[in-house]
């Protein structure tokens, strides 16, 4: 079923995101790959926004998970 795909697409995403440690890089890393990495995160920004909105658009709360 394409929903599965999609789901497992963005989990994939989620999972890079969060092996992503820039903290790590080198100033002059950072600083030359600053350009896409705005880019990068302004679109995910927008991308992410349009996704809770069509949800929201649909009558639905977004929640955030219960620590256990």
């Amino acid at each position: 079923m394409r929903t599965n795909e999609e789901m497992a697409r963005l989990q994939a995403a989620v999972s890079a995101l969060g092996d992503l440690d820039v903290s790590a890089w080198p100033e002059a890393a950072l600083k030359d790959q600053l350009g896409q990495l705005s880019a990068a995160l302004v679109a995910l920004d927008a991308l992410l926004t349009r996704v809770a909105d069509d949800v929201r658009a649909r009558g639905l709360r977004i929640e955030e998970p219960v620590s256990a």
